[in-house]
């Protein structure tokens, strides 16, 4: 089966001024994205994810290596006729309502007048924009814009959508709602590539993740099996702040809410040390619990090994 998405040594060169410096932004990454799954992007701030992405979408060309999308060359213009691509920071006409802002980039991508109406209200209604419709830009939140920038990249039935934070500035109903289209669109057989930071997003969406760390992929895998190993999960009401801070040093990962702390542990020993600190300290133990490792607890590892 042709991949929907494939790079082979893709790497990306950028010559500075400055002292004649080279960035390696992407540095040989090969990956391969098969049709119909959800697959995420990860990695740290300057990783190469949306350099990546660009080169994807042929806005940047690799200084060596190859990307193809659907066996096609990204270079050739008719091959990213098949893809929607929702970008970070995007910014749309504000003098435009969202109707009208659609049908502009509905009208873009060569979609008939008949075939625009029928999607702009079809996309408004499943993303819950319908009463915003003839609303100009400049009066949509954050959130709003997040959502109708994704019915922008949905408005011609892509193949393979291309995602960059989608869900950032969204609030947790409309992340809800986004979460079940895709999941709708990857019941259909629609390829989604998401680049995120939001590591519980990802860990809910896709099937398939990549991490990069400066320019290289440093971890590939399916997320249930990156996530199959054992972690411990420490509950503890109350801890007095600096002994909290001692425990939460010693943890892999820490949150707290209404008083009550929970300790993320990658091992037994630590977790039991933990509860020997604890406890010799009088504070009470609300539960210790052996789960599955997060996502969140996988990416940190990786990047720190």
């Amino acid at each position: 089966m042709t991949p929907a998405i494939e790079t082979r040594q893709v790497t990306k060169i950028f010559r500075t001024r400055w002292r004649r410096k080279e960035i390696r932004a992407v540095d040989g990454v090969s990956l391969r994205v098969e049709p119909g799954v959800i697959y995420g992007l990860l990695g740290p701030n300057g990783a190469g994810k949306t350099t990546f992405v660009k080169m994807l979408l042929s806005v940047v060309r690799p200084t060596s290596g190859n990307a193809r999308v659907f066996g096609c060359d990204v270079s050739i213009s008719w091959a990213r006729d098949k893809i929607g691509y929702l970008p970070e920071n995007h910014r749309f006409p504000t003098h435009l309502t969202g109707a009208e802002m659609l049908d502009f980039y509905a009208a873009l991508s060569g979609m008939r007048t008949g075939e625009r109406r029928r999607r702009i209200a079809e996309l408004l209604d499943a993303l819950d924009l319908s009463r915003w419709a003839g609303v100009r830009l400049k009066r949509y939140s954050k959130g709003m814009l997040q959502r109708l920038g994704l019915a922008q990249a949905l408005m011609h039935s892509p193949s393979l959508l291309i995602l960059d934070e989608p869900s950032d500035g969204v609030d947790p109903v409309g992340r809800l709602r986004i979460r079940e289209i895709l999941k709708e669109l990857e019941a259909r057989g629609v390829t989604i590539f998401i680049n995120s930071h939001l590591l519980n997003e990802v860990e809910q969406l896709c099937r398939q993740v990549a991490i990069l760390d400066r320019g290289r992929v440093v971890l590939t895998g399916k997320v249930s099996e990156l996530t199959s190993g054992q972690s411990y999960c420490l509950r503890s009401p109350n801890v007095p702040e600096q002994l909290a801070e001692t425990v939460k040093a010693r943890a892999s990962g820490f949150a707290a809410t209404d008083g009550m702390y929970e300790f993320h542990f990658l091992d037994r020993n630590s977790a039991n040390a933990a509860v020997d600190l604890l406890r010799g300290q009088g504070c009470v133990i609300d539960s210790l619990l052996r789960t599955r490792s997060t996502l969140e607890e996988v990416f940190m590892r990786t990047l720190n090994a």
